[in-house]
């Protein structure tokens, strides 16, 4: 589905926003390795969402769904014997799934989209499953994975934490489970601290106990634990919201976001700073963001590593800012569903912005006075590419087309929606 964007000079209403991604895929897998029933309050739905929700249940888990929630009777560190599993589009499931998968003596994970997920990077997950008695075979670290597990044991396990913080994150819901104590220590730095906070904080609901180092880049994990069954809520999502916010800002907007948590372990709140420092009228109490678009925007500079999946939206309010900004640390953005900087900073330069890459950089020199746009934009299977570029067409003089612009329901199936109902005008092509 290609969308045509027009160009507008506003924004206005009141948003109960998208349900947190992140959250709901590790509540999901919590409450999997649980042996009880767990509930899943307010539970984000997406593709992504629907690939983890499928994968459990072949591999034993029961759900019962309704729009408010789901109810899931788990299989603890037993899954069902499986021969293959589909996480669709998704790093984050197909990641996180090899949990469930080192009790299995053998599961494949297929490659269903290859000029995507496929040619994302596994390998240094890989390694460290290997040091705990997980073996697999894969194509150089891609998909397809097949693993061969059964009999994962405890030990001393090396991470690098370099190219994404899934790796970690996967080995933190694993090691509870198995038998002896586990030391993981995270080489090469760690990538998205925020996300291994978002998981430790589902693994304390759950009632995983382990010690983290102050840098979490060393975790002691006691073993022999079990998952707790229990209720979790799923707050708001910050990534997603981000883009919905960038548009706000960019126009003369007067709108209200709510379930907007000021305390959220989701790095991507600073999306929140970031507009405040661009110059953007807005206020966050109460767990609404009340934001009253001036156009007016001032260029910054920022650390990208801090806020993985709001980057792409500070980068498309940074086209219309006065000045130059520049979004550091962001080289993982290379790693994601498509190459969020050359790909990204390619179709900006189509619709006119003014933009420059290096490896690890987004350099934006801003456009107050706005950018031309009137041609077509390939969203390169990325739902944040989509996302971004939507934020550029409500402020291009000729608006915006976006192909390919359904895989935005990879994270966020109701974007358009959301935006139509504030008053954008997007219409399909």
């Amino acid at each position: 589905m290609d969308v045509r964007v027009k160009r507008m000079e506003q924004l206005k209403g009141t948003l109960n926003p998208l349900s947190s991604k992140n959250y709901t895929s590790r509540y999901l897998l919590a409450a999997a390795h649980a042996e009880g029933t767990s509930t899943i309050r307010h539970p984000a739905h997406s593709e992504d969402g629907e690939a983890m929700r499928r994968c459990l249940r072949d591999l034993g888990a029961h759900l019962v769904e309704d729009e408010e929630k789901i109810v899931l009777t788990g299989f603890g560190k037993e899954p069902q014997p499986v021969k293959h599993l589909d996480p669709g589009n998704a790093g984050a499931v197909a990641r996180f799934l090899l949990a469930p998968c080192a009790f299995l003596p053998e599961v494949t994970l297929v490659n269903s989209y290859p000029e995507s997920l496929g040619k994302r990077p596994h390998g240094d997950l890989l390694r460290a499953l290997a040091e705990i008695n997980v073996r697999t075979e894969s194509r150089d670290g891609k998909l397809p994975i097949t693993v061969h597990g059964g009999a994962p044991r405890g030990g001393k396990v090396h991470v690098s934490g370099a190219v994404s913080s899934q790796y970690l994150s996967t080995l933190l819901f694993l090691t509870p489970l198995l038998a002896a104590d586990s030391h993981i220590e995270v080489t090469g730095g760690l990538k998205s601290k925020a996300a291994v906070r978002q998981t430790l904080d589902v693994l304390q609901q759950a009632g995983i106990e382990m010690e983290a180092s102050r840098d979490l880049l060393s975790f002691h994990v006691p073993g022999g634990q079990r998952y707790k069954a229990r209720e979790y809520v799923v707050p708001g999502d910050y990534p997603g919201t981000a883009a919905v916010m960038a548009a706000a800002a960019v126009l003369q907007s007067d709108v209200r976001i709510g379930r907007m948590d000021e305390q959220s372990l989701q790095g991507e709140r600073a999306i929140v700073d970031v507009l405040r420092q661009m110059g953007v009228p807005l206020t966050h109490a109460n767990n609404e963001v009340h934001i009253r678009g001036n156009s007016r925007l001032r260029a910054v500079e920022f650390d990208g590593d801090r806020a993985t999946d709001a980057v792409l939206a500070m980068v498309a309010a940074a086209v219309f800012a006065e000045g130059t900004s520049r979004f550091y640390n962001v080289e993982n953005l290379r790693y994601k569903e498509c190459d969020r900087i050359t790909d990204f900073c390619t179709e900006l330069r189509k619709a006119g912005a003014r933009v420059e890459e290096t490896r690890d950089e987004i350099i934006v020199h801003g456009s107050p006075e706005g950018v031309p746009g009137g041609v077509a934009i390939d969203a390169h299977y990325d739902h944040r590419v989509i996302m971004a570029l939507t934020v550029v067409g409500l402020r291009a003089d000729q608006g915006l087309t976006i192909r390919d612009a359904h895989h935005v329901a990879k994270s966020y199936p109701q974007f358009f929606a959301h935006l139509r109902s504030l008053g954008a005008v997007i219409e399909k092509e």
